[in-house]
């Protein structure tokens, strides 16, 4: 296991300094309030909170090998341990929770360690985006809920969706009016900054102008909240009195901390990571999280957690490097050696506003709203996770998204993409029979295409895939196996049934196309007879051999199946290569390319250009719909270019013969679906633009 410390900092670019040092401070100065509040829900202290910004935010920074990704005192684990502080009947902010709070940490830190050694972190390979997606939203979208009470002179919100709403509930009836308009209008303001000038400090504006506010206006006669003021001074390291309550009791409540730790925070950096396009080592993070909570056990601080908050305020000001942890750590340690003082004067609604709208930038809404469009399996995955971590909370919503992530995977590979294949007349390559009319099957032969690898969950829909396939003609049966890699107990029994069943109806059954290790996998699940008998063959054309069917292989119907010339078979392979390239969005995608070439004809004026499509690989039939959409842009075209509209479609009508010209000398079957793929687009075009369809039609009765 080779740890790389001060990863992010090797071969430091000097021109990230100035963005690394200002991101640091903002953070360090976001970090007073969230810190502050969360140590008080952890039964701390708020001075804990600024104390648990220093030392661990820097060890973190030290061993992390995410770029932006920022610890700090968070949410989720200030809340676990505030609520195990009331199970065991401790009240916050007391001798005895003080004692105990450390020792959590301590332990949460070995925990961590005990998972940096098992490796654990490879478990976030198994979380999909999606559910990535939910999980931080869901995280994000809880902490606002938490703090929009404090925009209203309130206090910060605990627990999930219905507590946190009560509480927003509550907190109206107490609403301090001038708080709520410093808020929404700070709130306001930032939002519309990070649209119009993103790279502007606008959080360092507000805050100043805060103080200011808090000076020299009655802030605190209208009931608007500022920050506790700070004693100042370093905290002192001591370990953690370990006998001030029963070890055992604290074990589980250290382990499910830890836990919601690496889940969390992974997740979240691996969020951030695939977003902005770099790598993290898992394994490396979670030593870096160890260390982190162990220093802050011997300063005697709650358990350390990521925080999506900071980093997304660190993204925001462009902060590059772990120097932004570093130096939003040393902030803090100058901030409580002397800075303390203007604390105090830090009014709450500003500085909520600030966290809020850090939080809504790393929301990922438009996601779930892509997800809608592409994949509506995926969306509610999407809003499985997010509603898991609203409703049940981190822990539980760690674990929803876990389980989806787990059940996709399975439902995925349970329904694997199928097929069978075929050939088209004149080529030796096999091809999907749902491709086209034009390609056949083999007479008598049933090949099978199963794009998964075989397991109990799927081997099902192969046999069953098969055996519905099979008619009374039917000779053999071949699986095309290229994409499987692996096969377990279960599938190896399900394929002998299904061998056995096949050979009763003397039905030959092979088994092509895969990668040698699945052989010795069949040999050591006793399925090493196939092999030995014939039945295991390197390709589709080995098995076809050995039944003695040789190329030209006969084709179902009786279709001719001679051997192509070359240039014949250039033309096959290129029928509407366009519409395959983009299958149902091809229409639309021709529209695009035609609005491109008539904006390029508004700059060069040359009408010939618009003849030919864009698409290097477009073939006849694909030129022939690209016309008649161009038929449908004729009097833009006319008034663009200032050609006489009957030259235009008289050249249009010429390009179209050339085309179907073309067609009859290379390819004479196709030039019957020429002509009626033609008859189809002129009704189209005559229901669209009747006039221009009636200029054609006296063009080419010409």
């Amino acid at each position: 296991m080779k740890i790389k410390p001060a990863y992010t900092l090797k071969g430091y670019k000097k021109e990230n300094l100035i963005k690394d040092i200002f991101t640091g401070i903002i953070i360090m100065a976001v970090s007073i309030p969230i810190s502050m509040g969360y140590a008080q829900i952890a039964g701390l202290p708020a001075v804990y909170g600024l104390y648990g910004s220093v030392f661990p935010i820097i060890i973190f920074a030290l061993f992390s090998t995410s770029p932006q990704f920022i610890f700090g005192v968070d949410a989720a684990p200030a809340a676990l341990v505030g609520a195990a502080l009331l199970s065991m009947n401790i009240q916050g902010g007391t001798k005895e929770a003080m004692e105990v709070v450390p020792i959590v940490t301590f332990l949460v830190a070995v925990w961590l360690l005990a998972f940096y050694f098992m490796k654990a972190g490879k478990l976030v390979n198994y979380i999909s985006a999606p559910v990535m997606g939910g999980f931080i939203t869901g995280i994000c979208t809880t902490i606002i809920l938490m703090q929009v009470p404090k925009i209203m002179g309130g206090t910060s919100g605990t627990g999930e969706l219905l507590e946190l709403v009560e509480h927003i509930i509550d907190t109206v009836k107490d609403i301090n009016i001038p708080s709520v308009y410093i808020g929404i209008v700070a709130l306001v303001i930032l939002v519309i900054s990070k649209k119009v000038m993103p790279k502007f400090p606008m959080a360092v504006v507000l805050m100043v102008a805060g103080v200011m506010m808090t000076k020299f206006m009655p802030l605190q006669q209208w009931g608007v909240k500022t920050l506790d003021s700070v004693a100042p001074g370093l905290p002192s390291w001591k370990i953690p009195n370990f006998g001030a309550y029963p070890m055992t009791d604290l074990f589980m409540i250290s382990l499910s901390v830890a836990v919601v730790i690496m889940a969390e925070t992974l997740l979240a950096e691996n969020s951030f990571a695939q977003k902005n396009g770099y790598r993290i080592n898992d394994n490396q993070e979670i030593l870096a999280f160890s260390l982190g909570n162990l220093v802050a056990a011997f300063t005697g601080c709650c358990p350390i957690n990521g925080s999506v908050s900071r980093t997304a305020m660190g993204e925001q000001y462009q902060g590059k490097t772990q120097l932004t942890g570093i130096i939003a750590g040393l902030s803090m340690m100058l901030l409580l050696f002397g800075g303390t003082g203007f604390i105090g004067f830090l009014p709450v609604p500003i500085l909520t506003a600030i966290v809020i709208s850090a939080l809504i930038g790393a929301t990922e809404f438009d996601l779930a709203v892509r997800l809608w469009q592409v994949s509506r399996k995926e969306c509610f995955i999407f809003i499985g996770a997010f509603m898991g971590v609203l409703m049940l909370g981190t822990i539980n919503g760690v674990l929803i998204g876990i389980i989806l992530s787990f059940t996709e995977m399975i439902i995925r590979t349970a329904k694997p993409a199928t097929c069978f294949l075929g050939i088209q007349p004149g080529h030796k390559h096999f091809r999907d029979l749902n491709e086209g009319r034009h390609i056949y099957a083999i007479q008598g032969v049933i090949i099978y295409r199963f794009s998964s690898n075989l397991f109990f969950a799927n081997i099902q829909t192969l046999q069953r895939d098969i055996e519905d396939a099979i008619k009374e003609d039917t000779k053999a049966v071949i699986i095309d196996a290229s994409a499987v890699g692996s096969i377990d107990i279960t599938a190896a029994d399900r394929l002998e049934i299904l061998y056995k069943s096949l050979q009763e109806k003397e039905i030959r059954f092979y088994i092509t196309e895969h990668i040698s290790g699945v052989n010795e996998q069949l040999r050591k699940l006793g399925l090493g007879y196939l092999i030995e008998n014939g039945n295991v063959r390197r390709t589709i054309h080995v098995a076809l051999k050995d039944m003695g069917i040789n190329r030209p292989y006969p084709l179902e119907g009786n279709v001719e199946n001679e051997q192509l010339t070359p240039s014949r078979k250039r033309v096959d392979n290129r029928v509407q290569e366009f519409v395959w390239a983009f299958g149902k969005e091809s229409e639309k995608e021709i529209e695009n390319q035609i609005m491109l070439q008539i904006d390029q004809l508004k700059k060069s004026g040359d009408v010939e250009n618009l003849f030919h499509g864009r698409w290097s690989h477009m073939d006849a039939f694909d030129e022939d719909e690209w016309l008649e959409h161009l038929e449908e842009h004729l009097k833009e075209i006319v008034n663009i270019s200032g050609k006489d509209e009957k030259d235009i479609a008289k050249r249009l009508e010429e390009h179209r013969r050339e085309i179907h010209n073309r067609i009859h000398k290379e390819h004479p079957e196709l030039a019957e679906r020429f002509v009626e793929r033609r008859h189809i687009l002129d009704e189209h075009l005559q229901k669209r633009h009747p006039e221009v369809y009636d200029l054609i039609v006296s063009i080419r009765e010409k």
